[in-house]
């Protein structure tokens, strides 16, 4: 079997030996050793041999041949560098356990992120059971795969659904929800987008985003205006993507105008409808990647209305109504009718 070299420089080896025994954790294979002289724990490889050794954390390691505390951006440099010159020469795994900093950078250098073959984080809201693993950087594969985990009392536990737990508590008929199939690298995840629009008593209407971006917010809330005559000068803005995942791609675009129109009009969106599309400043809706595999994804999950653009609408499935569409004023008519009003005007009046 493989062995794997554990370098404590955080905890004892009674709390790590505690922590295997709470979890029930096989520990065949592993050698552990609380050490935080780079020196030392070289010996130790050369010693062992092993295939997989973790550092945790470079930040608290040091080498004798510099005079600088550990942590300092030289010390972190060194010892980086001539665990990584092992790595390449041994042909081992070593894995390198940062601190971030309250911002979610990296503590200390930056330059450790371009000593290293793969950078991943560790993401999700403190208050929440789950956590995120993200490739930020990876030299053998895709940056854009992500891994949903559930914190158990048993340690962590891979969610093979994850679109199941981000729609979990989804209910119906509630104005300003709507269901966005998203992208995270080659896998389609459905996620639930929450709209609150309310009327303003400050000068400068709030405009407030979690999990999406805020700038390409007041360019949608625009494109609104102008192609559906619906302003929001007047009006509160709040916008969040539940599960604490972050959406970074174009294609939440008509889910999010969709959510908007639902609230400002009071007018719920059905639970069985999926949305996806990116929308131009010119009001049109463009095709997004991969517009099949998200289509497909929603249809196992049993949606049986998908608003997409005309562009990505290809083969039919049975049982699912699949709805191309190919301008922002289009979609808001099918997926609303003509009869939605705000504050006693027509919302989309005719031409």
């Amino acid at each position: 079997g493989q062995v794997c070299l554990y370098a404590s420089g955080e905890e004892s080896p009674t709390q790590v030996a505690l922590r295997a025994q709470r979890l029930e954790v096989s520990t065949k294979g592993l050698k552990f050793i609380s050490e935080i002289q780079l020196e030392k724990i070289e010996a130790v490889i050369d010693d062992v041999s092993p295939q997989w050794v973790v550092i945790d954390s470079i930040q608290t390691l040091f080498s004798e041949e510099l005079s600088a505390a550990p942590g300092s951006v030289s010390q972190v440099k060194e010892c980086a560098a001539r665990l990584t010159r092992i790595a390449k020469r041994k042909g081992i795994g070593v894995i390198f356990v940062g601190h971030v900093t309250k911002e979610g950078a990296m503590a200390g250098p930056r330059v450790l992120e371009h000593m290293v073959d793969t950078v991943l984080y560790f993401e999700g809201d403190p208050e929440s059971n789950y956590r995120i693993l993200r490739a930020c950087k990876n030299r053998f594969g895709s940056v854009n795969e992500i891994g949903v985990f559930g914190m158990t009392d048993k340690g962590l536990r891979g969610v093979r659904n994850p679109s199941a737990l981000f729609l979990a508590e989804r209910r119906e008929g509630v104005p300003g929800s709507v269901t966005f199939i998203n992208l995270e690298g080659t896998r389609p995840i459905l996620i639930e987008i929450q709209a609150l629009v309310d009327k303003s008593m400050l000068p400068n209407p709030k405009r407030l985003t979690v999990g999406t971006d805020g700038q390409r917010l007041t360019m949608l809330l625009a494109i609104l205006h102008r192609h559906v005559n619906l302003p929001t000068y007047d009006q509160d803005v709040f916008l969040n993507a539940v599960g604490g995942i972050k959406i970074t791609e174009t294609a939440s675009d008509l889910a999010v105008l969709t959510a908007i129109v639902s609230s400002m009009c009071n007018r719920p969106v059905s639970s069985k409808t999926a949305i996806f599309g990116e929308v131009g400043l010119g009001g049109e809706i463009r095709p997004v990647a991969r517009g099949q595999e998200r289509i497909r994804e929603a249809a196992k999950l049993g949606f049986s209305r998908l608003i997409v653009p005309l562009k990505n609408k290809a083969q039919d499935i049975p049982g699912v109504e699949i709805v191309g569409v190919d301008n922002l004023k289009e979609a808001m008519r099918i997926i609303f009718g003509s009869t939605a009003r705000r504050h006693d005007e027509e919302v989309y009046p005719e031409e």
